[in-house]
């Protein structure tokens, strides 16, 4: 019982961690002049990714690579099929022409890439899969040209400053949410790993499945509140981006980070939700092309939303 309390309250530090690492980062950042762009594309862009690090790299080096692989292929697909499904409801979401041709297909790229080099077993016949040391380097490589790629396009988006805090904080306190935040990340981080295997262990069920369900819902919290304000907003471009973004960080950053520091097995099983991920982005793409072009509209979030409730129905009737 007491690995399932400390596992809601891991949620509670896990975000709440990510929250004051980002407050108090960028407002060091900003008394450095760094310009706002730069702190949103990245103090704020790599705090919203914290969340999913902290679990995986704790999961890593625990050894329960169920948590770490399900946590980001959980994390992907809700990003789409639940948080683009209930953002477009609130408002139907109109995408600029570089984000229909250059940014969902490099989400859908980074997902392809993760089943590529994962699949030993099946691509070389070797006698184990899994995500080594050399596969977190080439996906690192990917996300430092996603970065370049990112910089070049700022400047045409609007409300970039929006993700930055407006609060300005001196060095000293400004220094303390930082370690407060990371603090908070690690020790939610290792709650959530160790209540997550807990849950699995009573359920009967594989460390997979509450990697892909409960941990990856709770660590997508953070994407989840800014796509939904941003749509809310009606600032259709920064919900869809963050999401998009995100997705991209979870495999070219996160995944690759983690198996920098310890490579991660890769069981056959994952590939139906690497399969997921992949379609969930396919379907992302092809509905710019449906109805009006380039806007994910009202019936096409529905549809998303059921998809994802009918995906996390079939994987508790597998389990």
């Amino acid at each position: 019982m007491i690995e399932i309390i400390l596992l809601v309250i891991g949620f509670v530090f896990l975000i709440k961690g990510a929250d004051f690492l980002v407050d108090g980062a960028s407002s060091i950042a900003r008394r450095l002049k760094v310009s706002d762009l730069v702190v949103g594309l990245t103090v704020v862009a790599f705090g919203t990714s914290m969340p999913e690090l902290f679990v995986n790299i704790i999961a890593s080096i625990r050894g329960d690579a169920g948590i770490a692989m399900g946590n980001i292929l959980g994390s992907n697909i809700a990003n789409v099929l639940l948080i683009l499904g209930i953002s477009s409801i609130i408002f139907p979401l109109s995408v600029t022409k570089g984000t229909v041709w250059k940014e969902i297909p490099l989400s859908l790229l980074a997902a392809v890439l993760l089943g590529v080099l994962a699949n030993d077993q099946l691509i070389d016949k070797a006698g184990f899969s899994a995500l080594t040391r050399i596969d977190g380097l080439v996906l690192i490589s990917f996300f430092i040209i996603f970065l370049y790629y990112s910089f070049s396009i700022a400047k045409r988006v609007e409300g970039m400053d929006e993700h930055v805090p407006a609060k300005l904080y001196g060095f000293g306190k400004s220094s303390i949410l930082v370690i407060i935040g990371l603090v908070g990340l690690a020790v939610g981080g290792k709650w959530i790993t160790e209540g997550a295997v807990h849950i699995a262990s009573i359920l009967g069920v594989s460390q997979s499945f509450i990697g892909l369900t409960l941990v990856a819902l709770g660590t997508s919290l953070p994407e989840l509140a800014t796509s939904a304000v941003a749509a809310y907003r009606k600032n259709a471009e920064i919900a869809v981006g963050n999401v998009v973004g995100s997705n991209i960080f979870n495999i070219f950053w996160v995944l690759g980070l983690s198996s920098l520091i310890k490579p991660i097995p890769f069981q056959p099983r994952y590939n139906i939700d690497v399969g997921v991920v992949i379609l969930s982005s396919v379907l992302l793409f092809v509905t710019m092309f449906t109805g009006k072009k380039r806007l994910l509209d009202r019936w096409e979030g529905v549809t998303f939303v059921v998809l994802y409730v009918s995906y996390i129905a079939l994987l508790i009737v597998s389990s």
